[in-house]
């Protein structure tokens, strides 16, 4: 389990059980635990530098999320939701929280987890249709499990309470044991993030090996979850074209039969940006520049995009490369 290195926490935390549990038990390994007022605004994080970025994401927040806004989404959900945590420990050079919090993309946790499952249960049982609910947008709630169990808590608790509809999130993270024996009622779909394993090791830094990543698909599905597969972020390295080929190929001759008989597949290809760099350059200085100034174009302000005919030229060659591997599965979307 994650021992941090500080707590910040919110005194109104120490309100629920979740919380009292947390800061219980990493008092007890010795863990040093700060009060803070907030945890969107701790001053002495941020004002650290951008090469201290490894070592922030080694702290913990708890806190008590505050907001719970829906956000409508069209691609495998009908909205992001907000949920238990925020950030991660893992040091994903493209994550898109960096370029939402800057530095600030350390882990939160947040403990009044029976406030914001009620809500989703209440708006899915009262919505007029079935709704997939995107609960996994802000984190990896399966690396976040192995602090606070949340995840277990969540599927046992819709499954038991929700009249209908779904929960979804995705993964970078193949510690999936603890929720294969749930009964979860097939209202869980489990989304796998995949990449070339060069790009895990170089890019991914913290996250589960590929090979980690497609066990656990396999033992997914065996236990009766709905499985999706995310090919994301799709990054044009150097010889980006043999790395993907390679791993399509790898997921055919991997994945189970079970599994590739009704697979979905999402591919997304990357997104950057100046906040990107500016941490990547400091924090990782020997690690590969992700900002390829002949292949990206800007997006907005201080964010890059690949140009519209290179992101054309991926997309094309990735579609013949599924094609070939996994001609009866959906491709929901690529972007």
């Amino acid at each position: 389990m994650f021992v941090p290195r500080e707590i910040f926490f919110e005194k109104e935390a120490e309100n629920y059980e979740l919380g009292k549990k947390l800061l219980n038990m990493y008092k007890e390994k010795g863990v040093t635990c700060i009060e803070i007022e907030s945890h969107n605004n701790i001053e002495e994080m941020r004002k650290k530098e951008n090469k201290e970025f490894p070592q922030m994401k080694q702290n913990l927040i708890i806190g008590i999320r505050k907001t719970h806004k829906f956000v409508p989404n069209h691609k495998t959900s009908d909205f992001l939701v907000p949920y238990t945590s925020s950030g991660c420990i893992a040091m994903c050079m493209y994550c898109y929280l960096v370029c939402n919090y800057n530095k600030c993309a350390y882990l939160r946790l947040f403990v009044n987890r029976e406030q914001m499952l009620d809500k989703i249960i209440k708006v899915s049982n009262n919505a007029d249709k079935d709704l997939t609910l995107e609960i996994g947008s802000n984190s990896d709630l399966i690396l976040e499990n192995t602090i606070t169990q949340n995840l277990e808590w969540t599927i046992e608790n819709f499954a038991k309470k929700s009249q209908k509809g779904k929960l979804t999130f995705p993964t970078k993270f193949s510690m999936v044991e603890p929720i294969l024996n749930l009964e979860h009622k097939g209202k869980i779909v489990v989304r796998m993030s995949v990449n070339p394993q060069e790009i895990i090791s170089n890019i991914e830094i913290g996250t589960s090996p590929l090979q980690n990543r497609v066990e656990a698909i396999n033992k997914l599905k065996e236990a009766g979850y709905t499985i999706g597969i995310l090919i994301a972020p799709v990054i044009l390295v150097e010889n980006w074209k043999e790395q993907y080929q390679t791993l399509i190929q790898y997921l055919a001759d991997n994945l189970s039969e079970n599994v590739k008989k009704d697979v979905f597949f999402e591919i997304i290809f990357m997104t950057y940006s100046y906040v990107h760099n500016a941490i990547n350059k400091e924090a990782f200085p020997d690690r590969v520049d992700l900002y390829d100034k002949a292949l990206m174009t800007g997006r907005g302000k201080g964010k890059y995009m690949y140009k519209k005919e290179i992101r054309e030229e991926g997309e094309t060659f990735l579609r013949n490369e599924m094609k070939k591997c996994f001609p009866n599965n959906k491709i929901m979307y690529i972007v």
